[in-house]
């Protein structure tokens, strides 16, 4: 019954500042310190930090070995405060069933067991009358369900140790250059970078931004919403601002106001002091009288000018009257065609062609529109339409040239195919396209030409070197496809699981009202049919176990479900997180989703931070998280494919039974979807480079260009190295 569980539903500044550099570059900040013997602390540290699946490098380990001991010891408690969260280790896994994986019951003995005490409790004697008089039972009334009935102790008691195992995750913490150095070169990274950032790295270039303010800056900063957190530092800071567009002036409103710079989610604009309000009218001002015809972009977001207008007061400031003029079409007192609407005017009038050397002037939304254009066209038009293309190419961003790079891999042939979307929230949807083929000539001109302008923008890489197994991994070309996170790919993204037992976990921790997030396992056979699941409704199922439900987390909860991979039927596993009851995702106070790996006789605690191969956080607007999918390959193999998506559910009482056609079909959608990835961009790469090698363990002696999953040790000082933690570098401007 919808509402209630039933049984028989199956279903310090500097602080801060050096743990955003470990745990964005996997770099520690050289540490600082009196001259001495810290030989014994540093190896000690080494230890502790193998116990989280991380280790110092031969660097780190001698420089810190050159420290006073008590010197050491302070820098070992702050990194590893920073390595245990980034594992999910900085708080307390516990379970429902103790002794987890083991003696895991079967669920209707459970529930049996949970009515026999509920019916034998004098206390409850109320509600059982009630429930016999409704005809309905509800878990959440069993005094023994849903909350932890033992100490994390007494579970820690239960539980064997971890036999350490070659396979375990080993991370490198790599010795850095000075904290005021690190700092400047990941907020210049960050801020610089040609693709989106997720929210958690906005919220970093917000704190790197005020403290290099007055310092190096990015040579540009391409991405819109980068540019509006970097301009409200600037701004407070009574320095110039970067604005080139009144929308612009528009994300700097927001983020004054703490609000959504994507402009995805309506901003609650604060009231500004004047000297704020003086300087946004005075940018909006100068970028109107440079460019009137930028004024066709203010009735895009007519309501949100209308409401920033109140608060800014425009009528207070006659010497800017360019700046009224928006607000003035935004009331649409005055009138302003959009660049869209003459493109859109020209279509209507069958002029394809001049629509597309219209919007050569809009060369990124030129490649926007390529698909359509050239469907409308054929002949000496469409040969118009490519001229106009490759005319804009150099003035389109590498990521838009990617982006429709992979539109083409994806284009069917025929109408009726899948057509998956996913929006900046993660959230995704399937639909069929319906569109019309391009035809095998336009796709192949289009092809080569997108092949031949990211080639052209590659810079010369000399020696190049690349470890094969990153090659399925796909580009980066949003961060919004990206969950923040330690081993964290991006959508898209292949790679191999290695190991004998899958174990996922979630944690959360509510901030307010009392909230029940259920983990879950959807099963799937080749066709994505026949499922069987996992979840609270299903402890045990071929080849794996849940490890309890857990209905409510002040203190913070976690849930588990352990598989082992050999005995497993199903060639598709999807975790899957609930929202079943209380606050969701982006409400609660803190939330994570991960897998570890282990071998069958590692044993071990459910928790083990050196076993943990991924840990992500679950922040979107849905109310079910997808995070990735298990696929076992003809080979008999595992991979997982990295997803990032979100179901908008329900309000409450989402369960696995419930969703799992759309999850099957979504997830489905993904998986057959194609992505540009590392290989691409590896294989016109190697047209360039001097020399091309495959990694193989033996670092060479001259500077290369790396491309891996982990920076090799030993690397020439010189070298420019790409793995997932700045992959987003690969991206050609």
């Amino acid at each position: 019954m919808r509402g209630r569980k039933t049984p028989w539903e199956h279903g310090g500044v500097n602080g801060t500042l050096e743990e955003l550099v470990i745990s964005r570059t996997l770099r520690v900040p050289t540490p600082q310190g009196e001259a001495g013997t810290g030989e014994v602390a540093a190896r000690q540290f080494d230890a502790a930090l193998m116990s989280a699946g991380f280790k110092l490098s031969r660097d780190l380990l001698e420089w810190l070995s050159g420290l006073y001991e008590g010197d050491v010891i302070d820098v070992a408690v702050r990194v590893l405060k920073t390595v245990r969260t980034m594992a999910g280790d900085h708080v307390r896994h516990n379970v429902y069933f103790r002794n987890f994986p083991r003696n895991v019951p079967d669920t209707v003995d459970f529930w049996a067991e949970c009515i026999q005490k509920w019916l034998l409790d004098p206390v409850s004697a109320a509600d059982v009358r009630s429930a016999a008089s409704q005809g309905w039972l509800n878990l959440l009334d069993f005094p023994d369900y849903g909350r932890y009935l033992h100490t994390y102790e007494e579970m820690l008691a239960a539980q064997d140790d971890l036999i350490a195992s070659a396979k375990d995750r080993v991370t490198v913490l790599h010795l850095g250059e000075s904290l005021d150095r690190e700092v400047e070169e990941l907020y210049v990274a960050l801020a610089g970078s040609v693709t989106p950032l997720n929210d958690a790295d906005l919220e970093a270039l917000r704190v790197l931004a005020e403290h290099c303010v007055a310092g190096r800056q990015p040579d540009a900063i391409p991405v819109r919403e980068n540019r509006a957190i970097v301009n409200a530092v600037r701004v407070k800071a009574g320095m110039p601002l970067l604005l080139d567009t009144v929308t612009d002036v528009l994300r700097l409103a927001c983020a004054l106001s703490d609000g959504d710079v994507t402009l995805m989610e309506p901003t609650r604009f604060r009231s500004l002091g004047r000297p704020l309000r003086r300087a946004l009218l005075a940018g909006l001002d100068e970028v109107v009288r440079d460019s009137p015809a930028k004024l066709g972009d203010v009735s895009q977001y007519r309501e949100e000018w209308k409401r920033l207008g109140e608060r800014l007061h425009p009528h207070e400031f006659p010497a800017w009257p360019h700046a009224a003029d928006v607000f003035a079409i935004a009331r649409r007192e005055k009138t302003a065609r959009s660049f869209a609407g003459r493109v859109e005017m020209l279509v209507g009038e069958g002029d394809v062609a001049g629509a597309a050397r219209l919007l050569g002037g809009a060369p990124g939304m030129l490649f926007r529109s390529a698909d359509r254009l050239l469907r409308l066209t054929s002949g000496d038009e469409r040969d118009a339409v490519f001229e106009a293309i490759e005319a804009a190419a150099s003035g389109v961003s590498g990521r838009v040239v990617l982006s429709l790079r992979e539109h083409l891999l994806n284009r069917p042939e025929k109408p009726g195919h899948a057509r998956v979307f996913a929006n900046r929230h993660g959230r995704g949807a399937v639909v069929v396209d319906a569109r019309p083929p391009l035809g095998d000539d336009v796709r192949e001109r289009l092809v080569a030409l997108l092949d031949g302008e990211v080639a052209r923008r590659l810079p010369e890489p000399g020696h190049l070197v690349v470890d094969p197994n990153v090659l399925d991994v796909a580009l980066p070309l949003s961060g919004k496809a990206t969950a923040a996170g330690m081993g964290v790919l991006p959508r898209g993204s292949v790679s191999p699981v290695e190991g004998e037992l899958l174990r996922f976990f979630i944690y959360w921790k509510q901030a307010k009202a009392r909230t029940d997030f259920d983990l879950s396992a959807l099963m799937l056979d080749g066709d994505y049919l026949n499922p069987t699941w996992l979840s609270y409704t299903s402890l045990t199922e071929v080849g794996g176990e849940h490890s309890g439900d857990i209905t409510s987390a002040p203190d913070g909860a976690s849930e588990f479900i352990d598989l082992r991979l050999r005995e497993i039927p199903a060639r598709v596993v999807i975790p899957q997180v609930n929202v079943y009851s209380g606050e969701g995702f982006e409400q609660v106070a803190e939330s994570f989703f991960g897998f570890m790996l282990r071998d069958s006789e590692q044993k071990g605690r459910p928790f083990e931070p050196r076993t943990v191969r991924m840990k992500s956080d679950l922040r979107g607007a849905g109310r079910v998280a997808l995070p990735l999918a298990f696929l076992r390959g003809d080979d008999g193999r595992w991979r997982a494919k990295w997803l990032h998506l979100f179901l908008k559910g329900h309000i409450d009482y989402n369960q696995v039974e419930g969703n799992r056609l759309t999850t099957a079909a979504l997830v489905r959608a993904v998986v057959e979807r194609r992505y540009p990835t590392v290989r691409y961009l590896t294989d016109l790469w190697a047209s360039k480079a001097g020399k091309v090698t495959v990694w193989d363990g033996q670092v060479p002696d001259e500077p290369v260009t790396f491309v891996g999953f982990e920076r090799p040790q030993g690397l020439h000082e010189e070298s420019r190295v790409f793995t997932p933690e700045n992959l987003r570098d690969i991206v050609p401007a």
